[in-house]
């Protein structure tokens, strides 16, 4: 005979180990002893935003960009060499490439999807002016502009830990020194073998201003995503991992996340609260119905459940609000919220995405920091989707809970549903458009290898299966994706994103495999 399991309709493994209700006291309070803070003495009172229903999360922090450019000012001898390779040779030359440099800057500014701040150019023409730069200790990022000079300026850069690029010049204008000498001189440093330890060949730019600007992208999208400050409603979680795993600490310590856990009990009261409320209540019902007109909107599920996800919705804003972050997941969210909100969270993530937070559902923490460091890098909503088994150069991307704008601008069409397992709550089911080309992010369990593929949608079905779904396709062998996907959760984004996501993971130490 064999053993007789039971298998509950969950996403989320853990949800198995309730008592029916959702997650026991003790577990989420022992996951927030592991995870993070915990938030209590919680009142909506404190939290209340009265009619400010337009509130929107606070901005992406700029990425501050010194720009340096390096140079010398040979002077002639007789019978010898006097000069290096390059185009700048005197300091009125050397006055206007510093003001081309100052023209392109300013271009790049205005054409950034991403925030971003220059600092005035510097120009020095050896290693001890570097310390003399005063606006440079307030740059993340330098980037140095290699007319010339001597490498001793590059150490003296690398020296303060910024992250660093180079420009030169081939075509764009007077041809640099160190477009010849870059590699074998300095990052070679006269070896077959990489010497400098954080400046690698995808550092360096030649000529264009397109490289030049993704690069500042995938680095703004990191520096927001580093110390994001998180607030987890249920506790810290980690799919399929024990309880005692690791993943808490690994989030805190790679991406020095800020985890503040939101036991449920405090949720139940906010809850209880704000249905006392009548103010938070008649808004709730007036912004479901105001929902419910937006074009290609289409309600298939009970009223009650729409206005039950804005009273959360309004909770969320709130707490975030109080807290001052953007990000919010829930954790055992397809069995222990609902009692609770008499709704599933699902609608309420996917409003809260398209005004610009970030909110997941199952709390975990494998698969969020690649959506935070993906939103942040592309501006856009992330949606956290279930992989199923790739075949015929196609796979199948599906959860309850999914972000309308998408593209960060327009609402894609939603039928609002039940929550498949349960069918309860609301859910939409967002009609994500053919040839959208999207990126995914597929993280391991361990957070030292992360694949990226490219992906086309070529259908948006409506299987019994989670209610957003897309059939995407790739161009590697189906067998190879099966082979090599770690992880489970995946992190999809329209556009294509992944020259910057691997640029950033090099920045902590994790392996970016892309698969097509």
């Amino acid at each position: 005979m064999h053993e007789e399991t039971t298998f509950r309709p969950h996403c989320c493994p853990h949800c198995s180990d309730s008592d029916g209700t959702g997650v026991r006291r003790r577990d989420f309070l022992g996951g927030a002893a592991a995870g993070g803070a915990l938030l209590a003495g919680l009142s909506w009172t404190a939290l209340a935003s009265g009619d400010d229903e337009t509130a929107r999360p606070p901005s992406r922090k700029p990425l501050v960009v010194q720009p340096i450019l390096t140079h010398d000012l040979p002077q002639r001898r007789p019978k010898t060499s006097w000069r290096n390779w390059g185009g700048i040779e005197t300091a009125e030359q050397a006055a206007a490439e510093a003001k081309a440099i100052e023209a392109e800057l300013a271009a790049l500014g205005k054409q950034a999807d991403f925030p971003v701040t220059i600092l005035p150019l510097a120009t020095v023409r050896g290693a001890a002016e570097v310390g003399q730069i005063a606006s440079l200790a307030q740059a993340d990022a330098v980037i140095i502009y290699a007319a010339g000079g001597p490498m001793t300026i590059f150490d003296a850069v690398a020296k303060t830990g910024k992250d660093v690029i180079f420009f030169v010049r081939w075509k764009s204008g007077p041809v640099y020194l160190w477009y010849e000498i870059v590699s074998p001189r300095y990052l070679r440093q006269h070896t077959d073998e990489r010497k400098v330890a954080n400046i690698r060949d995808e550092d360096v730019v030649v000529d264009s201003q397109d490289e030049l600007l993704w690069r500042l992208r995938a680095l703004c999208g990191l520096r927001n995503t580093l110390g994001e400050k998180i607030l987890c409603v249920g506790g810290v979680g980690a799919w399929a991992q024990p309880r005692d795993s690791n993943v808490p600490q690994l989030v805190r310590d790679l991406f020095k996340f800020d985890l503040q856990v939101v036991p449920y009990e405090e949720l139940g009261k906010l809850i209880s609260q704000v249905r006392a409320d009548e103010q938070a209540v008649a808004r709730a019902r007036r912004r479901a119905a105001d929902y419910l007109k937006l074009p290609d909107t289409k309600l298939e599920t009970e009223l009650s459940f729409v206005e039950n996800g804005f009273l959360l919705d309004d909770i969320f804003r709130g707490l975030m609000r109080q807290a001052e972050c953007r990000a919010i997941t829930i954790n055992s969210c397809m069995g222990t919220i609902m009692p609770l909100a008499e709704t599933s969270a699902c609608l309420t993530l996917s409003t809260l995405n398209d005004d610009g937070y970030l909110a997941f559902c199952e709390s975990d923490f494998v698969v969020i920091p690649a959506g935070v460091l993906m939103a942040h890098i592309a501006g856009k909503p992330v949606f956290l989707n279930d992989p199923t088994y790739p075949n015929a150069g196609i796979i199948t991307l599906a959860h309850c809970t999914a972000p309308r704008r998408l593209d960060g601008k327009k609402l894609d069409p939603a039928r609002i549903l039940t929550h498949f397992e349960s069918d309860y709550g609301a859910a939409p089911k967002v009609e994500m458009p053919r040839g959208q080309k999207v990126t995914n992010i597929i993280p391991d369990f361990t957070f030292k290898r992360w694949v990226g593929l490219r992906g086309e949608i070529v259908e948006s079905p409506f299987r019994p299966i989670c209610r957003s779904q897309i059939d995407i396709s790739f161009s590697c062998d189906s067998l190879l994706l099966a082979e090599r996907m770690p992880g489970f959760h995946w992190m999809t984004c329209y556009g294509d994103y992944i020259r910057e996501i691997g640029y950033a993971l090099r920045r902590l130490g994790i392996t970016w495999e892309v698969l097509g």
